[in-house]
């Protein structure tokens, strides 16, 4: 198991950098704001398995194989990032109309829900970056591998979650706030501003 003094260290660590505004919290913000968290709840969980990939292949060392094809990176930005961006043009679109029922967004599968978070957390270099210079030293190598990545994964996977939850959360009432008397359509390109910056965001990040 993880030593008890590394993992009360890690916690508070890991904690305050997935709270931070980033890409994929953005993006729980935006769904929760125009889906609501139900739904994006599929985001999330595509997210979370990224993110759990990732962990993975940066404690095992998969992830120097990665860096080193810069090539397999530009490819998922520019897919994942043009088809938020994509989305996000629609919600600057729907003027005047709430966009849950009545556009394309209502539309959206969850499998591309799932590959949404998926791709954006598996495309995000600096995602890589963190899990790279943060979980190795955490590894004791006097201790079994397996134990310790479990451990670490499962603060992971709560944190991440728990962040994402406050942000999409926060994002449906916003959604209320705005949706009176006139403000739809100021929601509608707030959330597709939002949508259309986490994709340009992924694309040059």
């Amino acid at each position: 198991m993880l030593d008890l003094a590394m993992l009360a260290v890690f916690i508070p660590t890991f904690f305050f950098v997935s709270i931070t505004p980033g890409m994929c919290m953005t993006l729980a913000m935006t769904l929760g704001m125009s889906i609501g968290v139900r739904r994006t709840l599929w985001m999330m969980m595509g997210e979370l398995i990224g993110v759990a990939i990732v962990a993975i292949a940066a404690v095992l060392g998969v992830a120097t194989i990665m860096l080193n094809y810069p090539d397999i990176f530009e490819l998922l930005k520019w897919l994942g990032g043009t088809y938020l961006v994509y989305i996000g043009v629609n919600m600057w679109r729907a003027k005047g109309k709430i966009p849950i029922g009545e556009n394309k967004l209502s539309d959206v599968s969850r499998s591309a829900l799932f590959m949404q978070g998926f791709v954006t957390a598996i495309a995000n270099p600096k995602g890589w970056a963190f899990m790279i210079s943060l979980l190795p030293p955490f590894i004791s190598v006097d201790r079994e591998v397996a134990p310790q990545l479990l451990v670490l994964l499962s603060v992971i996977m709560f944190t991440e979650f728990t962040s994402m939850m406050a942000y999409a959360t926060g994002g449906k009432s916003l959604r209320r706030l705005l949706s009176r008397g006139d403000n739809i359509k100021w929601m509608n390109r707030i959330a597709g501003s939002l949508m259309m910056g986490v994709g340009i965001w992924l694309i040059i990040g």
